[in-house]
């Protein structure tokens, strides 16, 4: 299927997908960190629960040319937004006009810009409505670490006997960091993340855990490295026990370990949540690419 000059292929099976588009992900590995993630997982593990699951290339020069892009629809919560990478306007156009053609509303776009702005407004053109921003979000990469001095407690790795508290904050994640950015309403669905979901993440070790005077007092998470990179998240603090430093100490401690192993570390904030994106400034994180996630609205 081709467009201007720019060709799609859509793959339902991840294991394809990461064969075709290896050398684009190794590239190109920080920015395209969700999707290198999700397809490695969901090769592992299998998805499930998703109405929709594919993975597509972009192509330049038509068929046989290099992969320049990538894009993926596996977001479990509702509209079920595409992911995309950073697309020509060209290219971003005719992804939309690709799923058109496959007759597939998108729902929403998420991804690297203008790419996904270019791709939601296109989209709306053809389907009609209009384009809402629901979320401004910044890629960062760690560069020099700094380990914060002074705060109380330390970190140790989640066990079985942590899985309720875990459940409920990781499923609360998204809750408490669109009321701390300013924007409680929020215009997306959050995933929901089930018991087996934790129970997986700590038998691979991803999730540490700050103990203060014997109380488990923060969470943060991250994902097994996928070509090289693994990414933070999410990053939680019940509201009254926000603060003292507990945030940028567990962060520092499971960047340590990931480099330890080899990893270039990364994380995503909200742009409208200014605690964030100063604490992960200190840290030693540097801005590579700003995102946003758009819903179309009929």
């Amino acid at each position: 299927m081709s467009h201007a000059e720019a060709s799609f292929d859509f793959f339902d099976d991840p294991a394809v997908f990461l064969e075709s588009a290896e050398g684009y992900l190794s590239a190109d590995a920080v920015t395209v960190s969700v999707v290198a993630t999700v397809a490695s997982r969901a090769a592992e593990h299998g998805l499930d629960g998703v109405p929709y699951a594919w993975w597509a290339t972009v192509r330049e020069g038509g068929e046989g040319g290099d992969v320049v892009g990538v894009a993926m629809r596996t977001a479990p919560f509702e509209p079920h937004p595409l992911f995309v990478s950073s697309l020509s306007e060209d290219a971003a156009r005719g992804l939309a006009r690709a799923l058109y053609e496959r007759g597939e509303h998108p729902g929403g776009v998420n991804g690297s810009l203008p790419a996904a702005r270019i791709v939601a407004e296109e989209s709306a053109r053809l389907w009609g409505g209009s384009v809402r921003t629901a979320q401004s979000t910044r890629l960062w990469e760690l560069a020099n670490l700094a380990v914060p001095e002074g705060v109380p407690g330390r970190g140790r790795a989640a066990t079985y006997a942590d899985v309720e508290v875990c459940l409920e904050w990781i499923n609360d994640f998204g809750r408490a960091a669109r009321e701390q950015a300013g924007n409680a309403d929020g215009a997306q669905g959050d995933e929901h993340h089930d018991e087996a979901d934790v129970r997986q993440r700590i038998d691979e070790g991803r999730i540490l855990l700050w103990e203060d005077g014997g109380e488990v007092v923060h969470l943060t998470a991250f994902n097994e490295p996928a070509f090289g990179v693994a990414r933070v998240g999410p990053v939680y603090t019940p509201a009254d026990r926000r603060g003292r430093g507990y945030a940028s100490a567990a962060v520092a401690e499971a960047s340590r370990l990931l480099l330890e192993r080899g990893a270039r570390v990364c994380l995503y904030t909200d742009l409208d949540n200014a605690v964030s994106n100063h604490v992960y400034a200190k840290l030693g994180f540097r801005p590579l690419v700003d995102m946003a996630n758009h819903t179309l609205v009929p």
